[in-house]
């Protein structure tokens, strides 16, 4: 406190303890300057806690302000890597054209060196250096500016892809409210790159890189639209002979480089107006343009199976195929690429209907044909169900006894419309359809179960052919016939050809030891027309072989024939294997049959097949069916 005010304060202190006759009154006067120091100490410490409090205020102002300063450098630095690690390039120009943002990316993404284009630049500036990258081939840096700052007009909006450099970038850009615009880069050279890839596999074959189904339809239906203009072209289909037994016996390494060998071969023989496409497995199409037909045609066809057919080695293995070519000339054979592609299809059916190596050209007749040979599958289908089918028994006899020592179990279609139909006609078509498991199944049951019906020493055989061979359920179908019949497993003959020994060895080797080791008897049918290895009689012990009927039918009319029963019986007998002959009708082809040693025959000599009924009472009436003298 200054020394005026304190004077005042004593003087009027001084006063109050003066009474009227002027004596001071100390007690008095003490109390009034304790009181005032009093009033002066809690003026003091009022004044303290008011400097603390607005002391504590203006520190948590402080810090207040400094965490907001903190907060926002930290959203300064996330914009900043958000920026700079935002996969497009960013520029953001203000009012007066000057680049005031530009992230890490921008440079980049534009193929520039890093810092070629730097916030303060103007927005021509920018332009020029990227005219300058050769970014703008066609243009120069006036005229690209000239016509892209527009996008600094109020309301301006744009979006494009062009090509800056090397790179593929999408541009879009907008103006902003008050002035300036920001634009955004991106690099969509490798998107377009992965779509491009994308859009060929979707087109073309993986293995092969030539085109695939869905681009043959494209090519198809540009040529048929040059074909309404007068030209011409045909659709060649082909497959590959023999390649099945590649992938089986080679295994599909050696089947994939095979197909990449045939693509070469298949490009060489073109032109590159033609388009060569692979349809899936070995088969392949070709659209040949714009020549004389069916001269052109033929010509390429001729070269495909000539070329096709030269040996390739593959992997150290040298491997020979052949094709077969359809031919179908537009448009005449069709008028769509689906019927122009069914026409090539079915000629090249035909083509592998007589003997593969060749081709064929579409005939009208042909497609009458294929719808009959589909309605017999879709009849085939029904037959089995509908219980259409039925067994006929051929008696086997034992030559030296004249005695029926078995029946061939034949299978016999029956249809209500078309009456009896050949076996040669729905056997083949059953194999490729597949309908052959569920047949032959059927067969073995219902052969079974009426052989369990005859004396104990009379057996029953059943064919099984190469496609139920290949089936892993063969084994346990034949072991579930014998179970379900209750018969012997030796009164069951199981009958195959020798194409089955040509598939893979191993597998056919196991599955005849397993059959064997259910007691079931195995015969080889039709010895002497196929390729007739001794080597298969060696590696499986087969119970008998049977003679072909072209050889029993010859007996009197060519000496070469008796010498091959002579020489097969006399094999079958060293071997310890039992002959049986097919096929006999007359007296004499019996006796010369006997002579030579053959042990057993089937014919009409003996009987027509029977049904179950007829042929157990065959077996009970006439245990003798066949001495010369009954005959």
């Amino acid at each position: 406190m200054s020394p005026l005010p304190q004077h005042r304060l004593f003087a009027r202190q001084l006063a109050r303890a003066t009474d009227a006759a002027g004596a001071v009154d100390l007690a008095r006067l003490g109390a009034q300057v304790g009181a005032a120091y009093a009033e002066a100490e809690r003026d003091r410490r009022r004044t303290e806690r008011a400097m603390g409090l607005m002391a504590e205020e203006l520190a948590a102002a402080n810090a207040r302000l400094e965490a907001m300063v903190q907060a926002l450098s930290t959203q300064n630095r996330r914009f900043e890597a958000a920026l700079d690690n935002m996969p497009m390039g960013l520029a953001m120009y203000d009012a007066a054209e000057r680049l005031v943002v530009a992230n890490a990316r921008l440079n980049a993404v534009l193929s520039l060196p890093p810092g070629s284009l730097r916030v303060g630049m103007s927005y021509a500036e920018v332009v020029a250096a990227c005219t300058a990258a050769g970014h703008f081939p066609d243009a120069d840096a006036e005229e690209v500016y000239a016509a892209r700052r527009r996008i600094f007009a109020p309301g301006s909006a744009y979006a494009f892809e062009e090509r800056r450099g090397d790179r593929i970038v999408a541009v879009a850009g907008r103006a902003l409210e008050g002035g300036g615009c920001i634009l955004t880069f991106q690099d969509m050279t490798e998107r377009r790159a992965a779509e491009a890839r994308v859009e060929h596999m979707a087109r073309h074959d993986a293995l092969t890189g030539l085109p695939n189904r869905a681009q043959l339809r494209t090519r198809m239906e540009e040529a048929l639209a040059r074909a309404r203009r007068g030209e011409q072209f045909a659709v060649l289909c082909l497959d590959l002979d023999r390649f099945k037994a590649v992938n089986d016996t080679l295994g599909h390494p050696v089947g994939d480089e095979l197909l990449r060998a045939v693509t070469l071969r298949l490009r060489a023989l073109v032109r590159e107006t033609d388009t060569v496409v692979r349809l899936g497995g070995d088969e392949f199409a070709i659209i040949q343009a714009t020549l004389a037909q069916p001269d052109a045609a033929t010509a390429l066809a001729r070269r495909l199976i000539a070329e096709l057919a030269e040996p390739y080695v593959i992997e150290g293995h040298q491997v020979v195929v052949g094709a077969s070519v359809g031919i179908a000339l537009a448009p005449q054979d069709g008028g769509s690429a689906d019927l122009l592609l069914k026409s090539a299809d079915l000629a090249l059916y035909r083509a592998k209907a007589d003997g593969r190596g060749t081709w064929r050209f579409f005939e009208p007749e042909m497609d009458a044909r294929m719808q009959a040979r589909r309605q017999l599958e879709l009849d085939l289908r029904h037959a089995l169900a509908a219980g259409e089918f039925h067994l006929l028994y051929q008696p086997l006899i034992n030559l030296a006894s004249g005695r029926i020592t078995g029946f061939e179990a034949l299978l016999r279609w029956h249809h209500p419309e078309r009456g009896l139909v050949s076996p040669a006609d729905f056997v083949p078509l059953a194999e490729e359809t597949g309908l052959i498991m569920p047949l032959g199944e059927w067969v073995l049951r219902t052969a079974c179960i009426e052989a369990a019906g005859w004396p104990p020493g009379v057996s029953v055989a059943v064919n099984v052919s190469a496609v139920q061979f290949g089936s892993p359920r063969l084994v346990d179908a034949v072991a579930e016939a014998l179970a379900e019949s209750g018969l012997a497993g030796a009164r069951l003959e199981i009958e195959v050809t020798e194409s089955i020994m040509l598939q893979d060895t191993a597998q056919t080797m196991s599955v005849l030891h397993r059959m064997r080791a259910l007691g079931i008897r195995i015969s080889m049918d039709d010895f002497g027309t196929g390729y007739s290895s001794l080597s298969y009689l060696r590696s499986f012990p087969f119970d008998k072989i049977k003679i072909d009927q072209s050889f029993v039918r010859d007996l009197e009319k060519r000496g070469d024939a008796r010498a091959i029963v002579r020489a097969i019986s006399g094999l079958g007998s060293s071997l310890g294997m039992r002959t049986s002959a097919e096929g006999v009708e007359t007296p004499e082809q019996f006796e010369q049959l006997r002579a030579d040693g053959c042990t057993e025959g089937q014919g009409w000599l003996f009987g027509r097949p029977l049904r179950g009924t007829a042929a157990r009472a065959l077996l009970l009436a006439q245990p003798k069916v066949a001495e010369p003298s009954a005959v």
